[in-house]
C-alpha cells in the first residue's frame, strides 16, 4: 500500500543550509548518523525510510556546501551514503506515481547541486527508477537534452549535461540497449564513465566479444584502466570464461591500496585458484618488488616463499618484526628467519623512522623465537656475522646488537 509516510526525523533539524561551516569531521559524523537513522526506520517501513533518503539527499549539498573537502573524507562519506541510501529508496515498496514523485525531487536536488556532492546519484539513476515503464519514461525525458548536448560539444565552447549518466543509466534499466549504443556513437569524446554503459549493454545482449572489444577501445590517456580491466574481468566472469577472466585480467582490476588487499581480493574472486599460484603470478606481474609480497605469503600460509621474498627485495623491517614476534611460538623457524631478514635490511639502511627501539624489538623477537626453535647459538652467531659483514652499517645499530646479542639470555 502506497501512502505518505508523517515522521520527524533527528537529521533534518541538523542538516540545514551550511550548518557544518567548514569543519568536516563533525559533518562526516552527521552523515554517518543521518543513514544509521534511516537504515534503523527501514527495519520497520521501508517507504518511511525511503522517504527519509529523499529529504537527506535533498539537504546534503546546501549542509555541507562551505564544508573543506581538500582531504577527500567528506566525499568518501557523501559517496557511502549515497550508495547506502540509493539501496533503500529502490527497495521501497511503492507505485509509479510515489517513486516518480521522490524521483523530481531527487533531479531538482541533482540540478542546484553546485559542489558537487552528488554526481554519483544520476549513475544510479536506473535503480532508483525501480521499473522498467518508469525507466523509459526518464530516459524519453533525458535522451534529447542529452542529443543536443553532445551536438554543441562539436562546437566551439562544447556543451554539457548533468544527465547524461542518468540517461544512460534509465535506458539499461529500461531494457533498451541499442539505444545505449546508438547513442553513445553520438559522444564526440571516449569517455569511459559513459562508455561503460556500451559494455553493459552488450554484455546484457550476449555480445561478449563485442563487448571487450567496446572495453578495451576505451582506453587512453586519463581513462581509468583499472575499472576498463575491472568490466572486462566481470563480462568473462559472467560468461563463465573465468580462467580467460584471471589471465587476462585478475592483477589489474584487482589492484587496491596495499599487497595484501590486492592478493586476498584475488583469491576471494578466484577460490579456485591455489594460493600458491595467486602468489607466484602477482610476484612475476611486478619485478623488482618480491619483498612487498611478504604479508601475502604469511597470509597465506606459505611461509617458504614469505622468507624467500623477504630477501629477494627491500622489506619494511617493521612489518618483518612484528611477523616474527606474531609467530615466534607458533612458528619458531620462519619467525627466526623473518627476523633475521628485518636484521638485514635494518642494518642495510632500510625502514622508515627507524629508531634504536626498533633495532632492539627486532633482535629480541628474533632471539625469543631462536629459544623456541632451539637455536640461540646458531641465531646470536649469524646477528654477529650479519654485523660483520656490513661494514657500512649503523654505529648505533651496530652497537644495539652487539650488546643484545651479549646480553640475551
Amino acid at each position: 500500500m502506497t501512502r505518505t509516510p508523517q515522521h520527524k526525523w533527528a537529521f533534518a533539524a541538523r542538516f540545514r543550509r551550511h550548518a557544518f561551516g567548514w569543519r568536516s569531521q563533525p559533518a562526516i559524523q552527521r552523515v554517518k548518523e543521518a543513514v544509521a537513522e534511516i537504515k534503523a526506520a527501514s527495519r520497520q517501513d521501508r517507504i518511511l525510510a525511503a522517504e527519509g533518503a529523499v529529504v537527506l539527499l535533498e539537504k546534503l549539498s546546501p549542509a555541507l556546501e562551505r564544508v573543506d573537502s581538500s582531504s577527500g573524507a567528506i566525499g568518501t562519506a557523501v559517496n557511502n551514503a549515497i550508495d547506502a541510501l540509493v539501496k533503500v529508496i529502490a527497495g521501497a515498496p511503492v507505485d509509479n506515481r510515489m517513486r516518480g514523485s521522490w524521483l523530481d525531487r531527487l533531479w531538482q536536488a541533482v540540478e542546484e547541486d553546485g559542489i558537487p556532492y552528488l554526481e554519483l546519484l544520476p549513475e544510479q539513476w536506473g535503480s532508483l527508477c525501480g521499473t522498467p515503464d518508469l525507466a523509459g519514461h526518464w530516459a524519453d525525458e533525458l535522451i534529447g537534452p542529452l542529443r543536443l548536448a553532445w551536438a554543441e560539444d562539436r562546437k566551439a565552447g562544447g556543451g554539457y549535461f548533468k544527465g547524461t549518466a542518468a540517461c544512460l543509466s534509465a535506458l539499461f534499466a529500461a531494457g533498451r540497449f541499442a539505444e545505449i549504443l546508438v547513442l553513445l556513437d553520438l559522444a564526440p569524446h571516449k569517455f569511459w564513465h559513459y562508455r561503460q554503459w556500451g559494455v553493459r549493454a552488450l554484455s546484457a545482449m550476449a555480445r561478449n566479444d563485442e563487448a571487450l572489444r567496446y572495453a578495451e577501445e576505451s582506453r587512453g590517456l586519463n581513462e581509468p584502466d583499472w575499472a576498463i580491466s575491472a568490466a572486462c574481468e566481470q563480462v568473462l566472469l559472467d560468461s563463465g570464461r573465468i580462467n580467460e577472466a584471471y589471465s587476462r585480467y585478475a592483477t589489474s582490476a584487482n589492484r587496491k591500496t596495499t599487497y595484501l588487499a590486492t592478493f586476498r581480493a584475488i583469491a576471494r574472486k578466484y577460490p579456485h585458484k591455489e594460493m600458491r599460484t595467486i602468489l607466484t603470478d602477482l610476484v612475476n606481474a611486478s619485478p623488482g618488488n618480491e619483498g612487498k609480497w611478504f604479508a601475502a605469503a604469511k597470509s597465506a600460509g606459505l611461509y617458504r616463499e614469505a622468507i624467500e621474498l623477504a630477501n629477494l627485495t627491500p622489506c619494511d623491517p617493521k612489518t618483518l618484526t612484528r611477523a616474527a614476534e606474531e609467530k615466534k611460538s607458533s612458528e619458531p623457524l620462519f619467525a627466526v628467519e623473518t627476523g633475521m631478514a628485518a636484521l638485514r635490511w635494518l642494518a642495510a639502511g632500510y625502514g622508515y623512522e627507524i629508531t634504536g627501539l626498533d633495532v632492539h624489538k627486532a633482535c629480541r623477537c628474533t632471539m625469543e623465537a631462536a629459544r623456541f626453535a632451539g637455536c640461540e647459538r646458531e641465531t646470536r652467531e649469524r646477528i654477529r656475522t650479519l654485523v660483520a659483514d656490513n661494514p657500512s652499517t649503523n654505529p648505533l645499530i651496530k652497537k644495539i646488537l652487539d650488546r643484545e646479542t651479549t646480553n640475551y639470555r
